[in-house]
């Protein structure tokens, strides 16, 4: 068997390097071949200098030193091959200690309506008086996050909608008194369709129809909607319009760089074009608390959290990624928003140790803390009407991508 390779390139070491990955790229086996010496000569500094004469293989007898193939491709095949027709000798005839246990089913009544919760609120007062509602409460209102940011974090985003809607209705009826529930948005998206081979759209709406008593909130990359590129204004503007129809309440809008045009249109379709609440949400990183660190000071995310209500946000959220936050940093930042803003309207409340407000990734455990944590409600008065508060840029202005 001959097989011919030719490459090219602009110069004579660029097609050398073509040439030496068309080499490795390879896989013959059961045969000698050539290619190892062939990956000798091309690497080889003489030939690769153009030097060479027709005395060079005599004069270089290194080149038919070869070192040992590993062959690793051929041995994982032949594993998997094996343990697929003949069973894994290793776990041939095991049997667990006890057999699994089966997840326990939730006791309610099937034959009843779920309890009114947040949702019909919304709906009954509006995004503005719902707004003031909350800022009036002095209890904790909590936001389940299971469906969305919990397998995201823990599970690659693998849960199927099929699992989401066998628990819907025990929810729904057993707990109605939640704030809301982050079931969509972020990674949440893509993955449906790309790795469970489901509609995004279609979970959203099923969930809806089972859990119609608890508002529904989704994670929004701003300009990059959720997906992991800039997306045109009509496109953001268009999906947040779509999605509430389908049943979304709550838009929490965040940039991973807090940089506050790219979530302008986001912010601005929500107040435009739905009756959902906009959530702005600010990145938090660093510790306010230490003097040593001021490149990210508490002045630095008063600002952000003022140009936010002019924006037009109904509420804030402080976000931390990896759980970093000590519950005293987030408190201490809410206190001189709440006494900087000034504006004789509506308030809405930012309370850090709701999961609402205070959002936190929580792969290593160290969220707990900030949910242990007692706060005390803290408000934010905003405008009642969206004001702008810089120059929109350009169509052509750069964008950056956020992730998350």
């Amino acid at each position: 068997m001959l097989v011919k390779v030719t490459t090219f390139g602009r110069t004579y070491q660029q097609s050398l390097s073509r040439m030496d990955r068309a080499l490795r790229e390879f896989r013959i086996r059961g045969v000698k071949t050539n290619i190892p010496f062939l990956e000798n000569v091309i690497s080889n500094p003489i030939f690769s200098e153009g030097k060479a004469t027709t005395r060079f293989i005599d004069t270089n007898p290194q080149l038919f030193q070869f070192e040992k193939r590993k062959d690793r491709a051929t041995k994982l095949l032949s594993y998997l091959a094996d343990v697929t027709v003949n069973g894994n000798p290793n776990a041939k005839g095991y049997k667990p200690a006890k057999a699994f246990v089966s997840a326990p089913k939730v006791a309610y009544d099937h034959l009843t309506a779920p309890q009114e919760g947040t949702k019909q609120l919304l709906t009954k007062l509006g995004p503005e008086k719902f707004a003031e509602w909350v800022g009036k409460q002095k209890r904790l209102l909590l936001t389940d996050t299971t469906m969305r940011d919990a397998h995201q974090s823990l599970l690659a985003t693998r849960v199927r909608s099929y699992d989401m809607l066998a628990i819907a209705d025990a929810v729904a009826h057993r707990a109605p008194q939640l704030f809301s529930m982050e079931m969509w948005g972020g990674a949440t998206f893509d993955t449906a369709m790309r790795f469970l081979r489901e509609c995004p759209w279609e979970r959203l709406r099923d969930l809806r129809e089972r859990i119609p008593n608890i508002c529904f909130q989704m994670l929004f990359r701003g300009s990059n909607a959720v997906g992991y590129t800039n997306y045109p204004d009509n496109v953001v503007r268009g999906f947040i319009k779509h999605a509430a129809q389908n049943g979304m309440d709550i838009f929490r809008i965040f940039d991973s760089l807090n940089y506050l045009p790219n979530l302008t249109e986001a912010m601005q379709a929500v107040r435009e074009e739905t009756q959902s609440i906009c959530e702005g949400t600010i990145c938090y990183t660093g510790n306010i608390l230490d003097p040593k660190r001021d490149k990210y000071s508490l002045q630095y995310y008063v600002k952000l959290a003022k140009e936010l209500e002019k924006m037009g946000a109904h509420m804030l959220c402080i976000k931390t990624w990896p759980a970093s936050a000590a519950p005293w940093p987030p408190r201490s930042s809410s206190k001189p928003s709440r006494k900087r803003s000034a504006s004789p309207s509506t308030s809405t409340r930012m309370t850090p140790a709701a999961e609402r407000q205070q959002h936190s990734h929580g792969r290593r455990g160290g969220s707990g803390r900030l949910r242990c944590r007692s706060f005390q409600p803290l408000r934010l008065h905003q405008p009642a009407q969206p004001q702008q508060h810089r120059r929109r840029p350009s169509a052509h202005a750069t964008r950056h991508r956020t992730g998350f």
